[in-house]
């Protein structure tokens, strides 16, 4: 199976030569990987679960990822890694709701519930509020630093400002 040919134009070859690709053509799954954080194993596990994700596989079963197929895995990815959903959860919001609800998601246009039940997923609910406590710990920490540092410049300035 080939890949469309799209006729290249002037800003998509200008795209080219600073190193970016036009927001329509094909991303790898290193791509991929790299915009949504997330490991290329965990992309091949999404799409062994998702019958959904299906990107265009070229020979040697090298994946080539459309746009929509990156909004549906932001999607899945923010049920599953910030929402908290379960596997099953966020398939039945898929079944529920469908494909295009989920790459709404993915685009931040639409916003999925909070997963109850069977559907949540309390190691990730709890890894988030941890995760959660540690920053508010560590941005505690720098405004105490900020708040030093400040008084120390104060001080040095008034030692500055006084005559020998």
């Amino acid at each position: 199976m080939g890949l469309p040919q799209e006729s290249p134009s002037l800003e998509s070859q200008a795209d080219e030569e600073r190193g970016e690709k036009h927001p329509g053509a094909f991303r790898t799954i290193t791509e991929v990987s790299e915009e949504l954080g997330v490991p290329q194993h965990v992309l091949r596990f999404w799409e062994s679960r998702f019958s959904q994700i299906k990107p265009v596989k070229r020979a040697g079963g090298r994946r080539y990822y459309r746009r929509e197929d990156i909004d549906l895995l932001k999607g899945v990815s923010r049920l599953l890694r910030g929402k908290g959903y379960t596997i099953r959860g966020a398939q039945r919001i898929l079944k529920e709701n469908g494909v295009r609800f989920v790459q709404a998601v993915g685009r931040g246009e639409a916003e999925a519930d909070a997963p109850t039940g069977a559907d949540r997923d309390e190691d990730s609910v709890e890894a988030a509020a941890a995760d959660r406590r540690a920053l508010e710990g560590a941005l505690s920490e720098l405004r105490a630093c900020r708040a030093l540092l400040a008084g120390l410049d104060e001080a040095d300035h008034e030692t500055r400002a006084q005559p020998a």
